[in-house]
């Protein structure tokens, strides 16, 4: 099983919990925290499980739109309030609809449960953030989806699509003035020493599925893959509990390392809601399903 980052993230806190379970009901487990190290990009953690190179990974979802488009859905910037209310959706009937959308699309995978990838925050190299104004002209990394771009473009900033090794050597070098991502993965990848200012803007909440390879999951026997389905149960309420630690631990790591951290008022997030909304407007036709399965 693996990933896209070192052992001390809370994915792959998470996965040793469900490697440790699986090896205690006698299975031989082998990881691979990150699969650049190998050579790899990021994003190929979906292809290595499809094609069995890896059993088990995780991947942001955002990865996945152009070949299941309903997952832009989870792209939609403002679509939970706050955790609880993510945790229950994609615990509830909208991760039900996905995962089978999902499995239906790719039949080489089973979708065991969500990660949590958090609240996304921007960070820059330039100024301060308090409106979308200040975002004019920013370039900004983002992820391959149609959403993402979509809504860099409509807050007047240069969307960057790039993989993750790409886009932190994009954002050293200077190619992309601003990222946004979850204050933890900010300073997983050392961008919080890259960039001084960061604004807190919760504008997405994003989830990452774990992906396990069909064929090696029906080879199971009964109770091994009850086995591995209650190990990632039990992996994916560990990891949220350490995400949301993780939060305070990278705020002290940006305010040592020089940062500046803006709060937004209600009326200053209000004003990025509002320059965001057309973004809903166009996507309740395209996911009506979903936003039912939302209760929005």
């Amino acid at each position: 099983m693996g990933g896209f980052g070192p052992p001390s993230t809370t994915h792959s806190r998470a996965l040793r919990i469900i490697g440790e379970r699986m090896q205690a009901a006698g299975a031989e487990v082998r990881y691979a925290w990150n699969v650049m190290d190998f050579g790899y990009k990021a994003e190929e953690v979906l292809w290595m499980v499809e094609r069995g190179l890896l059993t088990l990974g995780y991947m942001t979802t955002s990865y996945l739109t152009a070949r299941v488009p309903e997952l832009e859905l989870l792209d939609l910037p403002y679509l939970f309030q706050d955790r609880r209310k993510a945790h229950a959706a994609m615990d509830g009937r909208l991760g039900r609809w996905l995962t089978q959308l999902i499995e239906e699309r790719v039949p080489a995978y089973r979708v065991l449960g969500w990660f949590e990838n958090g609240f996304r925050h921007y960070s820059n190299k330039l100024r301060p953030v308090r409106t979308p104004a200040d975002m004019q002209g920013l370039r900004v990394r983002t992820l391959p989806s149609r959403i993402h771009s979509r809504l860099h473009e409509l807050l007047g900033a240069v969307p960057c699509v790039m993989d993750l090794k790409p886009g932190i050597e994009a954002i050293k070098s200077g190619e992309c003035t601003a990222q946004e991502n979850p204050l933890a993965n900010t300073v997983d990848y050392g961008v919080h020493k890259l960039h001084r200012f960061h604004t807190l803007t919760g504008h997405m909440y994003l989830s990452r599925g774990i992906f396990v390879h069909r064929p090696s999951f029906e080879s199971l026997s009964a109770e091994m893959q009850q086995t591995l389905s209650s190990a990632v149960g039990e992996a994916v309420a560990a990891q949220r509990r350490f995400a949301e630690e993780e939060d305070g631990i990278a705020r002290k790591a940006i305010e040592a390392a020089g940062g500046e951290i803006v709060e937004l008022t209600a009326e200053e997030r209000a004003a990025f809601v509002r320059a965001v909304q057309p973004l809903h407007d166009e996507a309740r036709t395209r996911f009506s399903d979903g936003y039912s399965r939302l209760g929005i």
